[in-house]
């Protein structure tokens, strides 16, 4: 008797361990399963795809002499796209604050004019609306992020005195960086302004080889068939998921018009890296701000600060069972006085 109470007392703690331990295991797995499960209801793939489907664009409206007009209404705007008139499922005033990325170039080409870049860049911010939202990015060889989106000026302030470096200039990678951080901020209005010579170092080794046989510098161009490069394709799509307008400010030191030596390949080079600029502005209907001097560069700085400032934002739904293959779609913004001229972006292709 005292054998069989003494061996229950042992086999029930043993058996107890193995229990807990098989019973922590079915929690744990059923825990995987939840997790997984939930995963795959938050797939990265199914939100962009929702975010694709609803296009948003920044307007600009200005009158017969170019003075921006601030005081229409969602009932003002005509919005086509492929010649049939959209529904308008979101508006936003001028005065709707923006969630923007400041870029700025820290290459070597910048070094010799980095207090006026960051006068500039400080006095741009105090030309923006007090809910601006603002983050701070600077590049060279590589990219790194000096603040995150805030309306605490003295803090983006403070990231643009610290900027700093030198070296190449990976200005795309930047850009899918700025793009991606801005896919962050939600609904918010969004832009981003760069200033930068254009010139990306990735872009230019491969431009040098295609131009190395070019006799003329419209041979080197048309070699270079600068609007085609897949990397810059990239960053277009991805700025029209989000409805993102991008404003270059190019800085001298990358205009093929001032080139010391010129030559087709390496005329053709700049010109390709200006090109892009270009794209950049048209594609996403910012502007390019050309800096013909660097003692404009606050004023220029300024006046895309008031550029921001007089852009409407509307949005609307496309077809949901139109194919995502790529095609080009043309949009078009039309103001119900025919005095007035709308601008935005001319259209997207659907991925």
């Amino acid at each position: 008797m005292h054998f069989t109470m003494t061996n229950s007392n042992v086999s029930s703690p043993s058996l107890f361990p193995i229990l807990l331990k098989a019973s922590r295991l079915t929690l744990s797995l059923l825990l995987v399963v939840l997790a997984t499960t939930t995963a795959r209801a938050q797939d990265p793939d199914e939100v962009v795809r929702t975010n694709v489907s609803l296009v948003q664009l920044n307007i600009g409206v200005v009158d017969k002499d170019g003075r921006a007009v601030t005081s229409l209404s969602r009932n003002d705007f005509s919005v086509y796209e492929d010649g049939v008139r959209q529904s308008i499922s979101q508006f936003e005033p001028t005065n709707a604050p923006f969630s923007l990325v400041l870029l700025l170039d820290m290459s070597g080409s910048t070094v010799n004019f980095r207090q006026q870049l960051k006068l500039a860049t400080t006095r741009f911010l105090d030309a923006l609306a007090p809910a601006d939202r603002v983050a701070v990015v600077q590049f060279n060889a590589k990219v790194k992020q000096l603040s995150g989106f805030s309306d605490d000026r003295g803090k983006t302030a403070y990231a643009i005195e610290i900027a700093q470096g030198a070296g190449e200039t990976h200005l795309y990678d930047a850009m899918k960086f700025a793009l991606k951080e801005l896919e962050k901020e939600g609904k918010r209005r969004k832009a981003i302004v760069v200033l930068t010579d254009g010139l990306d170092t990735e872009m230019r080794n491969i431009d040098r080889i295609t131009v190395s046989k070019a006799q003329t510098d419209e041979e080197a161009l048309a070699a270079i068939k600068p609007e085609a490069n897949v990397t810059l394709s990239a960053v277009l799509n991805a700025a029209d998921r989000q409805g993102v307008t991008i404003y270059p400010l190019a800085l001298p030191s990358g205009d093929p018009k001032r080139l010391p030596i010129p030559g087709p390949d390496i005329t053709g080079i700049y010109s390709a890296a200006r090109t892009r600029l270009q794209s950049l502005a048209n594609r996403t209907g910012g502007r390019l701000t050309e800096i013909n001097r660097l003692d404009q560069m606050a004023k220029l700085y300024a006046e895309v600060a008031a550029d921001l400032r007089t852009l409407y934002t509307v949005a609307y739904q496309p077809p949901a069972d139109r194919p995502r293959d790529g095609k080009w779609h043309d949009i078009k913004v039309e103001v119900t006085h025919p005095e007035l001229l709308a601008r935005t972006r001319p259209g997207y292709y659907a991925r």
